[in-house]
């Protein structure tokens, strides 16, 4: 099997999911799924990702396993953090977590889609 390609080939934008099959039953689904976050990445930011979680997330010992200095490994860390949607020293997503939260309150019938969308357009 190959990886799931999360980049158009063409323009370069997010690809979205909208088939899913089991291969077991071959069920069949269609619709917009996401794929979460962590298919934004690229590969080699995958493998980094990989390698924190080896690590304990302890970056003195990823720049033992990278042979790097630690602001290199500071740095790639920093640039997966802002590509996931985060901003550095933030803990809080950049937009996709309001977006959720908005979704979630609508799908709970807590606002009506009126409110939702003047929430999702601010």
């Amino acid at each position: 099997m190959y990886p799931v390609p999360t980049a158009c080939p063409v323009c370069h934008d997010a690809l979205m999911t909208t088939r899913l099959v089991c291969r077991n039953c071959n069920t069949t689904m269609e619709g917009r799924f996401t794929m979460g976050r962590l298919f934004q990445l690229t590969p080699e930011q995958l493998d980094f990702v990989e390698l924190f979680v080896r690590c304990e997330g302890k970056l003195s010992r990823m720049q033992e396993e990278l042979s790097v200095s630690y602001p290199t490994v500071r740095s790639r860390l920093d640039e997966i953090i802002r590509a996931l949607g985060y901003t550095i020293g933030d803990a809080q997503p950049v937009k996709d977590d309001l977006r959720q939260k908005v979704l979630e309150q609508l799908a709970r019938k807590e606002i009506t889609s009126e409110e939702a969308l003047r929430l999702l357009e601010e």
